[in-house]
């Protein structure tokens, strides 16, 4: 096992480029653990608080799926506090494996990929309007990423990293916040492009204005801008959240994968 990466990993992710688009951009940064053969298993993990993403073919062997469980094994991914973004047969085989060795693995996320090739206009008009995210929007900024990684209970981080996280957003220029007519900023998504395509993320509306289309309207907004920008959207959703995989699917979002989260 190599690790590096080159242009044989990329062709083949090209083969799940929206399940794992994420994998696809995290290989070529800095990691934690890098390891592929380039032909039938690619491991990378960026660090804390970031899940493992195990790349197998689909046709892969349990043989293979035995190669990838004692790499985590035997670099202490196996101790309860990893999770891996893996595919349902690698996820089947890992549980029955673990158990083999007295440990407990389940899948904690169901996930869907989806992508638009054609945003549909909302059918709610709603008040207010999108506004880019500036250097005087991180403050509020730090509430919004706390306020997610909690409800999602993913990725949490400290209140110094999220302020990092938040300055850089403001940077890039690609979040984005709905704006009501009383001036509050009430929900909030980010684009994130890799190549040809880039992923919607941080898609979150404030309790006190959820089903009110707030988060259908910015979604749509952001999408056409990243489709202006000469991307195609792309996004993950929490598979077992039908509301909101409804609220996409109106605005033109259509499924191409499924994986889950294992922990």
């Amino acid at each position: 096992m190599d690790n590096h990466v080159d242009e044989r990993d990329y062709r083949l992710l090209e083969r799940d480029r929206y399940t794992f688009f994420v994998l696809r951009r995290i290989i070529g940064a800095g990691c934690s653990l890098l390891l592929t053969d380039h032909e039938r298993l690619i491991i990378c993990f960026t660090g804390e608080p970031y899940p493992v993403w195990i790349w197998t073919p689909d046709d892969a062997l349990d043989k293979e799926y035995e190669k990838a469980y004692q790499i985590a094994k035997e670099n202490g991914l196996l101790d309860g506090e990893h999770t891996f973004n893996v595919k349902y047969e690698l996820a089947e085989y890992f549980i029955n494996r673990a158990a083999n060795d007295n440990l407990t693995l389940k899948i904690k996320m169901n996930m869907f990929a989806y992508d638009c090739q054609k945003p549909i206009p909302p059918g709610s008009e709603v008040d207010g309007n999108i506004h880019k995210c500036t250097e005087e929007d991180v403050d509020e900024l730090v509430d919004f990423l706390d306020l997610f990684h909690e409800e999602v209970k993913v990725d949490k981080k400290s209140a110094i990293e999220y302020r990092q996280d938040a300055e850089n957003c403001a940077r890039t220029g690609r979040l984005f916040f709905w704006v009501n007519d009383q001036g509050r900023k009430i929900a909030s998504c980010q684009y994130t492009p890799t190549g040809d395509m880039a992923s919607l993320n941080l898609v979150y509306t404030q309790k006190a204005y959820r089903r009110k289309h707030y988060a259908e309207n910015l979604v749509y907004q952001v999408t056409k801008i990243v489709q202006d920008s000469g991307y195609t959207p792309m996004l993950y959703t929490n598979a077992d959240y039908a509301a909101s995989n409804a609220c996409y699917e109106k605005i033109g979002y259509v499924m191409r994968g499924k994986l889950c989260t294992l922990g």
